[in-house]
Order: C-alpha cells, then sequence, then structure tokens
C-alpha cells in the first residue's frame, strides 16, 4: 500500500505558471518589478471588484506591516488584534513599537467576538488609549461577523485592518473578502489556496493609497534621479519570478475554492454519525467560506482515550499530517504580558480542535486513507 505522505495543505500547479516564468526569464525581467507583477495585481483587482486596489509584496506579513503603517500606527499605540490566528497576523505590531491588545473569539466563526471587542475598546478609552486599529482575520477562509464588527469599529472610530490571508475566494453577502477592511492583506505562500511559493499582497480602496504601499515596499526611493530617501522604506515587493506563478495560480482560483469546498464536505459525510466530533462550517449562506483548512473539534473523552492529541497522533502513524488549530496568541510566550479580553473559547478550540488534510490536489486513494484512519480511531 502506498504510504506516502498526506499534506495539510500543499501547492497545487495549474499548468500554466511555466508559460509565466518562462516569459520573464525570455524577457530578463528577474527583479522586483515587471509585466508579470503588473499582471498579477490586475488580475487580484479584477477578482475582488468593489473598487479593490491591489499591491503585490513579498509577504502577507509584509502586507500586515505596511497596513499598520498606512493606518499611522506608531510607537506607544495600541492595536486590537484577534488573538486565535497565526503570529503574522500580530507580529507587525510589534514591528511599529506599538501594543498588541488581544480578543477572544466567538463560537460562530471563531473570529473576532464583537462583544468582547467592544468591552476592550471602552476599557482601553478609560485607561486613556483609544486603540488606533483593528487586525480582524477570517480564520481558515470563514468570514469574521463583517456587519457587527464593522458597526463597532464605526462607532470609536477605529479603522480595520482586515486580514483575508486565509479567505482568497471566501466571501460575505456576495462580497469578496479582502475588501470589507479600510485596509485588506492577502496571502500567496506555499500552503494558501493559491501560491506564488511565497508572497503576499495589500488591498486599498484607492489608488493613491496603493502607491503609497508600493512606495513604503521599494525602499521609500524619493522621485530623484539618484538614491535619495525622507521616510523609512521596507524591500517588500514581489519578485516578477513569483508573480509570474501566481498569474498562472490566478487561473485556477476557482477551482481550487471548489475542490477545498469539497474537502469540507467529504469531512461532514465523514463524521456525520460520530458525536464526538463537529466539523466547523460557516454559521449560514450569508457566509461563503473556500475553506482553506477544514477542522473538527473533537470532545474529549478520558473514557474512550478519545481527544485531539490522539486522533492527531493516529493520523502521524498513517504519515497523515493534521496540526492543533493556532494557539492564541494571548498565551504564546512572546505575547502573555499583553492585555486579553475575553473567556475562553479560543483557548478551548485550541485544546479540542484539529485541522485535517485540505489541499485541492488530494486524491480518491488519498481520501480513503483518511477515512480509514479515522474509521479505525473512532470503532
Amino acid at each position: 500500500m502506498n504510504n506516502s505522505k498526506i499534506w495539510l495543505s500543499s501547492p497545487h500547479m495549474g499548468g500554466n505558471e511555466r508559460k509565466f516564468v518562462k516569459e520573464a526569464f525570455d524577457a530578463n525581467w528577474v527583479a522586483p518589478l515587471g509585466p508579470n507583477v503588473n499582471g498579477l495585481e490586475q488580475d487580484l483587482e479584477n477578482y475582488l471588484e468593489n473598487q479593490a486596489f491591489v499591491g503585490a509584496l513579498s509577504s502577507g506579513t509584509a502586507a500586515i506591516h505596511l497596513g499598520l503603517i498606512l493606518l499611522g500606527v506608531q510607537a506607544g499605540d495600541e492595536v486590537i488584534c484577534q488573538s486565535m490566528t497565526f503570529s503574522a497576523s500580530a507580529n507587525p505590531i510589534l514591528y511599529q513599537g506599538a501594543t498588541p491588545i488581544f480578543i477572544d473569539s466567538e463560537i460562530d466563526t471563531w473570529n473576532l467576538c464583537p462583544i468582547a471587542l467592544e468591552e476592550a475598546i471602552i476599557d482601553r478609552i478609560a485607561k486613556g488609549k483609544t486603540p488606533k486599529a483593528i487586525i480582524a482575520v477570517h480564520l481558515y477562509g470563514v468570514p469574521y461577523k463583517v456587519e457587527e464588527i464593522r458597526v463597532v469599529a464605526d462607532k470609536y472610530g477605529i479603522p480595520i485592518l482586515e486580514d483575508s490571508a486565509e479567505a482568497l475566494g471566501s466571501s460575505y453577502k456576495g462580497q469578496k473578502c479582502g475588501t470589507f477592511g479600510d485596509i485588506g492583506v492577502l496571502s500567496f505562500n506555499g500552503n494558501k489556496i493559491i501560491t506564488t511559493s511565497g508572497g503576499g499582497a495589500i488591498v486599498t480602496p484607492t489608488a493613491s493609497l496603493k502607491d503609497k504601499a508600493v512606495f513604503y515596499a521599494t525602499q521609500s526611493r524619493d522621485n530623484a534621479p539618484h538614491y535619495q530617501h525622507s521616510e523609512i522604506g521596507y524591500n517588500y515587493r514581489m519578485s516578477n519570478i513569483c508573480a509570474g506563478i501566481g498569474r498562472g495560480q490566478m487561473e485556477v482560483l476557482d477551482d481550487h475554492v471548489g475542490l477545498r469546498r469539497k474537502m469540507n464536505t467529504f469531512y461532514v459525510d465523514l463524521f456525520k454519525d460520530i458525536a464526538a466530533v463537529t466539523v466547523f462550517t460557516a454559521p449560514n449562506d450569508d457566509y461563503f467560506a473556500n475553506y482553506w483548512l477544514s477542522a473538527i473539534v473533537v470532545e474529549p473523552s478520558s473514557e474512550d482515550g478519545i481527544n485531539r492529541e490522539a486522533l492527531r497522533l493516529a493520523f502521524e502513524a498513517a504519515n497523515i499530517e493534521s496540526r492543533p488549530l493556532w494557539k492564541p496568541m494571548h498565551v504564546q510566550p512572546i505575547f502573555s504580558t499583553y492585555p486579553y479580553y475575553g473567556n475562553k473559547i479560543s483557548e478551548t478550540l485550541f485544546e479540542n480542535g484539529l485541522c485535517l488534510p485540505s489541499g485541492s490536489n488530494l486524491t480518491d486513494v488519498e481520501r480513503e486513507r483518511i477515512a480509514a484512519v479515522i474509521a479505525n480511531f473512532f470503532k
């Protein structure tokens, strides 16, 4: 029996990536500028609609960092951040010398809790600090409570930095994720819905904001015949080679979203008669999730030896990758001393939650291997 590794989310090429990369080599556009960069930005703007302006960058983390800069975050400011996320959502807050204020999840979407968010804002204002920005994340491709978070943000005049790194292809009430925030962020890391091998993008509502982001991303070089710099800049622009991969990937984005959603349906069917497991799904039809990663929550039972970690080890023994949910930022060693508002929803999800293989390139044989592990574990 083939026992090759089944990965959580591996790159899935569409076929035309080579064509765009070859064009870059043939034209000697091996640089952080060029036709593929411009083309990828245009492809993304067309896809996102809603008057989005896109700047292609070296990573989603770079996009978050530049987003904070565009929103005016400086040393000494406070920035609210969803606690249950990857550390890249929070690290750029520290890059700016600002203080992260972490907020718990709500149980419907596992994203930023609007109730805890408002409680935190009220308390920070009472302490003399109005937060400068709110970082909201679409976890695993399921949109956060867009309208409820926006109401709170607008009530207190705080802009939203929308971390849509995991949610390209997701939407809420027909509007694409990445276009709800005052600034949006995309990621094309190797494990995402589509990839540029490494890369990301910043999404802005105006061309002038995009131009400012690109200015910062190219070392803030002033318009002069020599190298002149009046502001701090960064080496954050995407290469023309990586953008070529992205252009080929954009051609198969909707297909890949469809295949990820089928994987989620596969797990819903697989676990439908297993009471100890709940598959994470969008709360209603307003939410269209790409299901970048399909995740489950396992109700622990000491009597049966059933828990998240035991299931993860069973997969590992079968050479199948699975992974606990994101460990909340407020319990991470590097962030544990910063303020946190909420209960223990994100902590409980982390303790009992597991991400399962979700790639758009998984085969029927691989699905059979996954199903066999589950059947044996819960027999």
